[in-house]
């Protein structure tokens, strides 16, 4: 019977959770330098991956640029969302933005050729916050998520940049087979696209136009020019009543 190095699990959650506070507390880069670099080491050579030392340096190297892309993302959470108060609100205190930084992490990794370790990042931050993005996903600046919850992003989705999506949204396949392993499954989001709150999309063909809104509740399986307005259309009746009395 073979044996899975499952345990690292709570390896990968720690290490998940001190690059992150590394990543935008000067104090704790200083102490968790030396972690970081050991363990990512570790769980490298525990899921038989070589040139370790090689890609931990790659990886370091890019760090500082994932933060200017998460200060842009934080900026657009403050920008669109009214209930907040701070910049440092954001940081400390926002699932969607928690979500984010943990996908553009792990997405340099898997863009190096590391696989396992940033699923397991990607998977532990959706047991915190509930929202999904597969680190293969590609994903531009200035990226806003409100609420977040029960979020699903494919991994071949493509988003633009300056885009806005609300809870429940999904970025899916249309099917789900092996033999499209290499295929792209999933929709493009174009620049400036809002989707709002438990909107479906799915389709690897499928284009969301620039500049298109996406009202709550769509199923989509088909294109959508720029410049759009997507609703779903429902007719809602409201009687009045009478002493508590329904008429």
């Amino acid at each position: 019977m073979k044996s899975y190095n499952v345990c690292l699990k709570d390896t990968a959650k720690t290490f998940t959770k001190r690059l992150f506070y590394s990543l935008f507390d000067c104090e704790q880069e200083e102490v968790h330098s030396a972690y970081l670099e050991k363990t990512f080491l570790k769980i490298l050579s525990k899921l038989e991956i070589e040139n370790g030392e090689t890609i931990w340096a790659t990886f370091k190297s890019e760090l500082p640029e994932i933060r200017k892309k998460l200060d842009l993302d934080a900026i657009a959470f403050e920008s669109n969302d009214p209930a907040s108060h701070s910049l440092a609100e954001i940081y400390m205190a926002y699932p969607g933005f928690y979500a984010i930084s943990i996908y553009r992490l792990s997405h340099a990794l898997h863009q190096l050729g590391v696989y396992i370790l940033p699923r397991m990042m990607s998977e532990y931050i959706h047991g915190i916050t509930g929202i999904d993005i597969h680190p293969g996903a590609t994903i531009g600046k200035s990226f806003y998520i409100d609420h977040g919850t029960g979020i699903v992003i494919g991994e071949t989705s493509i988003i633009g940049k300056d885009v806005k999506i609300y809870q429940g949204v999904t970025l899916g396949g249309i099917s789900v087979a092996k033999s499209l392993a290499s295929t792209k499954r999933h929709p493009t989001i174009e620049d400036n696209v809002c989707i709002y709150a438990n909107a479906t999309i799915l389709g690897g063909n499928i284009v969301i136009g620039a500049n298109s809104i996406i009202g709550a509740n769509v199923w989509i399986t088909q294109s959508v020019p720029e410049n759009s307005l997507v609703t779903y259309q429902t007719e809602i009746k409201i009687r009045p009543r009478k002493n508590g009395i329904q008429e």
